[in-house]
């Protein structure tokens, strides 16, 4: 099955999530898949949710009542993981987006990774690691329609007004190559769109956005000084694949 067939659940968590970008996540999340059930989950008594409103009723998204029955607790996150089980029996969906930057949905996640899901994950870049390696993929909010027009930056170079960017480093550097490695031919020649799912295998939080570049191919292309680009065109057709060796 294609990722664009997947029916997707969607859980909300309206206590961790900022409401600002609703509409650019469900975009990022139809990538995906369809997003066939949409839930968000929180305690709609209270005043810090009340910027919700709006945004459930543009994108149909179904409000979810959990009271905090006890001071210091978090009936939200209970209410969420329950619902993601039955849904996950009701065999109504093959996938499930969890947006949250709360780590106690680590547990879920991997529970429903155990049982065939496949799992993203939406949150800010706050969010704990153990959450983010749970999933199948994670994005993180901030990139979400910001990207488009950026290119790398040095942090000293990144404005107030701008998202700041993670840096190309030596770690970045040593999981393209370990991945090229791993798919290479003996010609040491890779072909980038696996190399780009090994990393994302590898390191679920993995967005060319991240760096400031809005795909994978001007990312590996920028990097110069480590690898060589190789575009090829297939026959009878205006495809065309890139692949990708280290430089020597």
């Amino acid at each position: 099955m294609k990722n664009k067939d997947l029916n997707l659940a969607v859980l909300i968590d309206a206590d961790n999530i900022p409401h600002a970008h609703v509409k650019e996540m469900l975009n990022e999340i139809a990538k995906f898949g369809t997003p066939t059930i949409k839930r968000i989950y929180g305690d709609w008594t209270k005043r810090q949710v009340a910027g919700w409103k709006k945004p459930l009723l543009e994108n149909a998204i179904t409000p979810i009542q959990q009271y905090s029955y006890t001071k210091g607790k978090n009936a939200t996150d209970s209410a969420m993981i329950i619902d993601a089980m039955d849904i996950l029996h009701s065999n109504k969906v093959n996938g499930f987006c969890l947006v949250s930057s709360d780590s106690d949905f680590t547990r879920l996640a991997t529970r429903l990774r155990e049982s065939g899901m496949f799992v993203i994950g939406l949150g800010e870049k706050k969010t704990p690691s153990p959450f983010i390696v749970a999933c199948d993929k994670f994005i993180y909010i901030e990139i979400l329609g910001s990207t488009s027009k950026k290119v790398n930056k040095k942090p000293s170079q990144t404005t107030e007004n701008e998202q700041e960017l993670d840096a190309i480093d030596q770690t970045f550097i040593r999981l393209v190559k370990s991945s090229v490695n791993d798919l290479a031919d003996d010609d040491g020649w890779a072909f980038l769109a696996e190399v780009g799912s090994l990393i994302m295998k590898k390191k679920p939080d993995f967005d060319p956005r991240n760096y400031g570049f809005t795909k994978l191919t001007p990312l590996i292309k920028s990097l110069k000084e480590d690898f060589i680009v190789d575009v090829r065109e297939v026959a009878h057709t205006h495809i065309k694949h890139i692949y990708i060796k280290i430089k020597e």
